[in-house]
């Protein structure tokens, strides 16, 4: 099993996902687009020679149709490796059901033990690609992170352009941003198509800043640091119980700023991305007759290698079949 790519693997996973919901596009049902999804990444798994175990998922019971946390999947052979599995099936099931751009199916693949298992619950956030690195500190104000992130790029700040997600909690911070004078580019749903876009100077996007999920933001930290960017975290518990929810994931400092490598340890580490509808950095899954075409990113931080792949898929020929009529 040396000789077997885990990168180009994972994508079948990402890829998997997004065939088996891409056809519920616009339908208006996020529950039967979640469980499409859930139901190709299955598929997929079965034929990934890994003893592979979702730390990071959607529930922490056997529950379907859902990823739930300490589920196995691979084919749990002899000799087989181990690994951390978190992955969002579909990040945006209401993005799908509606028709709207930036959902993606995304996985990230770790050693056993490499990968944080947070909560779920919202962190507070902020990201940027490459050439940023180094520029950001999730503890100083708006102001001084958009200051030195503009100097790091060679920029002046009104061509700074920030992601943010469209919440009344950002109302704020929005209001802020374009006081400074930065563009503001705000996104509805998709927090890992977002954490994405800063770390490709095509998209025109410098940060992402904001609130949003926890296990997202392990799912971005993963391609983040595949890709050379930052991202900088802090858990935002509101409770009682929400704040055991951290203790027993390891956090005894809620106020720690979390790095990408507190995120997702070690060196060999995975993230494949599959677009469903298009983002800033992929294109949608596309149909013509029997065949669709899917956009998808997949990298390795061990060897540094970043492949786009273009994947064109004939259907009716397809070794996976799902149980909607047409196979993967």
């Amino acid at each position: 099993m040396e000789n077997f790519d885990i990168a180009m693997g994972i994508v079948r996973v990402t890829e998997a996902a997004t065939l088996s919901c891409s056809r519920l596009l616009g339908k208006g049902n996020m529950d039967q687009v979640d469980g499409a999804a859930v139901e190709g990444v299955r598929f997929a798994f079965e034929l990934l020679p890994i003893k592979g175990r979702v730390v990071i998922g959607e529930c922490a019971i056997n529950k379907s149709p859902i990823m739930y946390i300490g589920e196995k999947v691979g084919q749990w052979g002899d000799g087989q490796k181990e690994y951390d599995i978190a992955i969002d099936p579909l990040d945006g099931s209401i993005l799908v059901a509606k028709g709207r751009p930036n959902a993606i199916s995304a996985i990230a693949v770790a050693e056993k033990g490499n990968i944080f298992r947070a909560p779920q619950i919202y962190m507070n956030k902020i990201a940027v690609g490459p050439k940023a690195k180094g520029a950001i500190d999730i503890n100083a104000d708006l102001y001084t992170n958009v200051k030195n992130v503009a100097e790091a790029l060679n920029k002046d700040i009104e061509d700074i352009t920030i992601m943010i997600q469209d919440r009344k909690r950002h109302e704020e911070l929005i209001k802020e941003a374009r006081k400074i004078g930065v563009r503001v580019k705000v996104f509805g749903e998709g927090d890992i198509a977002a954490a994405l876009a800063p770390a490709f100077e095509d998209t025109g996007i410098d940060m992402l800043v904001g609130i949003g999920g926890a296990p997202e933001g392990v799912l971005a930290a993963a391609a983040l640091k595949c890709l050379g960017g930052e991202i900088q975290g802090k858990l935002l518990p509101n409770d009682e119980e929400q704040i055991a929810m951290c203790l027993r994931a390891g956090v005894e400092d809620i106020n720690k700023t979390l790095t990408a490598d507190d995120l997702i340890h070690g060196d060999d580490v995975y993230f494949a991305a599959t677009a469903i509808t298009d983002s800033d950095v992929l294109k949608g899954v596309t149909y013509k007759g029997d065949v669709a075409y899917t956009h998808s990113v997949v990298m390795r931080y061990k060897t540094g290698i970043i492949r786009f792949v273009d994947a064109t898929h004939k259907l009716k020929k397809s070794m996976i079949h799902i149980n909607n009529n047409f196979s993967i």
